[in-house]
C-alpha cells in the first residue's frame, strides 16, 4: 500500500512538473490565433498574425541574420573546436590544465561580460585599424568564441571514450593521416559531430545579450526583434513568432526520434 500511495504520488509530481513547463507553451500558442490584439482575452479564432508576420519585413530580415548567424557561426565553431578537441586528446598526458580553465572561462563567464568585452575589442579594433565595426561579422565571430569551447569538449569527451589501440591499428594498416582522418576518425565521429552542431546553432540562435552588443544597426537577430517588440508589449505577433519556433523545434525532435527508431531497427 505504502509503496502504491507512493508511486500514485510520484505521477501527480510528473504530470505537475509537465504543466508547469508546458502550460505557459500552450498559452502562447493558444493566443497567437487571437482575433483580437491582445493578449488578456480571447475573442476568436483569427490566422491575422501570421499573416501579418509573412508581410513583415524587418522580421523576414531578422530571421535572414539569425539563419546566416547561426549555420556560419556553428560550422566555424565546429572546425576549430574539433580541431582543439584533438589536441586535446593527442597532449592529454601533458599537464595542460591552464588550457582546459581556458576552454572552460567562457562557459561559466556570464553573457552580458562577455558580450561587452567582445564589443569592447570590437571597438578598438575599429579605431585603429578602420575594420570590425559593429556588423553581421563581428556577431559571427563573437558567436564562435563562445561556442568553441561547447564543440571542443563535446569532441574530447567522444575521443576519451574511444579505446586508445584502434589509433595504432590504423596506423599498423599503413593508413595515411589523411585515409585515417576520413575512413576512421570522422564516422568515429559523426554523432558527435553533428550533436555540437547542433548544440552551436542552438545557443547561436537563442543568443540575446551577445549579438545586442556587438550587433550593427542593419543586422538585427530575431531575439533583438522580439526583444524590441515586446518592450512596446506583448502581442498576437510575438505569440506567432514564439508558436512558430515551438513548431520547428517540436518538428526537429520528431524527426530526430523517427531517425534514430529506424538506424536502431
Amino acid at each position: 500500500m505504502k509503496r502504491d500511495a507512493f508511486h500514485r504520488g510520484l505521477t501527480l509530481f510528473w504530470w505537475v512538473v509537465m504543466a508547469f513547463l508546458y502550460l505557459p507553451l500552450a498559452v502562447i500558442v493558444f493566443y497567437s490565433f487571437n482575433s483580437a490584439n491582445s493578449s488578456a482575452y480571447f475573442a476568436g479564432f483569427s490566422l491575422r498574425w501570421y499573416d501579418k508576420l509573412i508581410h513583415n519585413d524587418q522580421l523576414l530580415d531578422a530571421l535572414g541574420n539569425t539563419l546566416v548567424l547561426g549555420i556560419t557561426s556553428s560550422l566555424l565553431a565546429l572546425v576549430i573546436g574539433t580541431l582543439i578537441g584533438y589536441g586535446m586528446y593527442r597532449h592529454r598526458a601533458r599537464k595542460l590544465g591552464w588550457l582546459i580553465v581556458l576552454i572552460y572561462l567562457p562557459i561559466v563567464m556570464p553573457d552580458i561580460v562577455f558580450g561587452i568585452s567582445e564589443m569592447a575589442f570590437f571597438i578598438s579594433i575599429d579605431r585603429q585599424f578602420g575594420i570590425l565595426g559593429p556588423s553581421l561579422l563581428t556577431m559571427i565571430i563573437a558567436h564562435v568564441t563562445f561556442q568553441i569551447p561547447f564543440v571542443a569538449l563535446i569532441v574530447y569527451s567522444r575521443f576519451v571514450g574511444l579505446d586508445p589501440t584502434l589509433f595504432e591499428a590504423a596506423k599498423d594498416l599503413y593508413a595515411s593521416p589523411f585515409q585515417r582522418a576520413r575512413f576512421f576518425l570522422l564516422p568515429t565521429l559523426k554523432p558527435s559531430l553533428i550533436a555540437a552542431f547542433f548544440l552551436s546553432f542552438t545557443l547561436s540562435v537563442d543568443d540575446f545579450v551577445i549579438s545586442f552588443f556587438n550587433a550593427g544597426p542593419e543586422n538585427a537577430t530575431l531575439p533583438i526583434y522580439i526583444w524590441g517588440a515586446i518592450r512596446r508589449g506583448v502581442s498576437p505577433e510575438i505569440n506567432a513568432i514564439a508558436t512558430l519556433m515551438i513548431g520547428a523545434v517540436l518538428i526537429a525532435a520528431i524527426l530526430s526520434l523517427l531517425f534514430n527508431r529506424q538506424k536502431q531497427h
